[in-house]
């Protein structure tokens, strides 16, 4: 110290470092009545600021605060640039879990957008934040005078040793990637492995990816098995699919008479029917002679995998009722058995 600390300095420190913590915490509290307001406008930006401000300007204003405090004080010039650094790696840091948190938010809800349903693609989240705080983290360390360039050296000679150690790790991580750059799979997609599991991606981590049945139960799908395995993807290249019904009417019925009523039905249902595509052009199609009756086919469409279960119920009960009316016979299939007397008075 240049001179001896007064009360009146002890007081002007007090005081500055008091409206600092007061202010970080009337701005924590205003900035929380802003992001309720934010929440209800459509534009999703002003939720990711207001959530930014929220985690610095309360730290900004207390080191403020504490750099007041420390000018007021008869502080030497070695203890006085400790303390500024002090206060400029508070304002770092904070800023660093700021930018990440702002970044990785704007990635998520970039990957939300992209998504049929609710999902997200964390991998990239979680690599974007990780990126953030580690440039944050390297320059704090040289604003605190400690030389990066070791740490980084040090970094890259570890690696090997590192990569062979993580080396299941490091495969689902680049998978990960890999299935999203490719764009083969993406959150929300309905998928089905040749190995049977099935249902919506609901998100793609460093690890693995998460699969939601359609029971609502959760399938953990490591991302190296995935970029391996056979998969049909139910909304590549569209949402939309056909949806496939066969039906079997009797020997005796009129075809045409058949095709026409079906046909009607099938419009019917497809413009009345929540999932339907109204525009569609239903199609009938004989294919089979069967045993008891002509097998035929209409083809259906479908917004997405999850509505053709409510469109076949609907155009099963819709097409039943109509065939009643029309006279149209759905056979029953039957076996008839024969019994032979020989001449020796034995069934066969």
């Amino acid at each position: 110290m240049i001179r001896d600390v007064t009360p009146h300095d002890l007081f002007l420190a007090s005081a500055a470092v008091l409206i600092g913590l007061v202010a970080g915490l009337l701005l924590r509290v205003t900035l929380r009545w802003l992001g309720e307001r934010a929440r209800g406008t459509r534009w999703g930006g002003d939720d990711i600021i207001v959530a930014a401000l929220r985690t610095m300007a309360p730290w900004g204003a207390l080191a403020v605060g504490c750099s007041a405090a420390a000018a007021s004080l008869p502080l030497t010039r070695a203890v006085g640039r400790d303390v500024d650094r002090t206060v400029i790696a508070i304002l770092i840091l904070a800023a660093t879990c700021a930018a990440a948190r702002a970044i990785a938010e704007v990635v998520r809800s970039v990957t939300q957008s992209r998504a049929a349903v609710a999902g997200s693609a964390s991998i990239f989240v979680n690599i974007t934040r990780a990126t953030v705080l580690a440039l944050g983290i390297l320059a704090l360390l040289q604003t605190l005078g400690i030389s990066v360039a070791p740490l980084i050296t040090a970094l890259g000679v570890g690696g090997l040793a590192i990569a062979l150690a993580l080396q299941d790790t490091l495969a689902n991580l680049f998978a990960g990637v890999h299935i999203l750059v490719s764009k083969t799979v993406q959150p929300g997609d309905y998928i089905r492995l040749s190995s049977g599991e099935e249902g919506y991606v609901v998100d793609i981590n460093w690890r693995n990816t998460v699969v939601r049945q359609l029971p609502d139960n959760l399938v953990i799908i490591p991302n190296s098995r995935l970029a391996g395995t056979i998969m049909t993807n139910y909304h590549r290249p569209e949402q939309q699919l056909a949806v496939l019904i066969q039906v079997t009417v009797g020997y005796g019925s009129d075809l045409d008479h058949v095709e026409r009523v079906t046909t009607e039905v099938a419009d019917q249902v497809m413009a009345e029917v929540p999932g339907g595509v109204p525009d569609h052009e239903s199609a009938v199609r004989f294919h089979t002679f069967t045993e008891s009756g002509v097998g035929l086919a209409v083809v259906l469409r479908a917004l997405e995998f999850n509505h053709q279960y409510l469109i076949q119920h609907e155009f099963i009960k819709r097409l039943h009722r109509r065939y009643r009316a029309e006279g149209i016979q759905l056979p029953v299939p039957g076996r008839a058995i024969m019994y032979v007397n020989d001449a020796n008075g034995v069934t066969a």
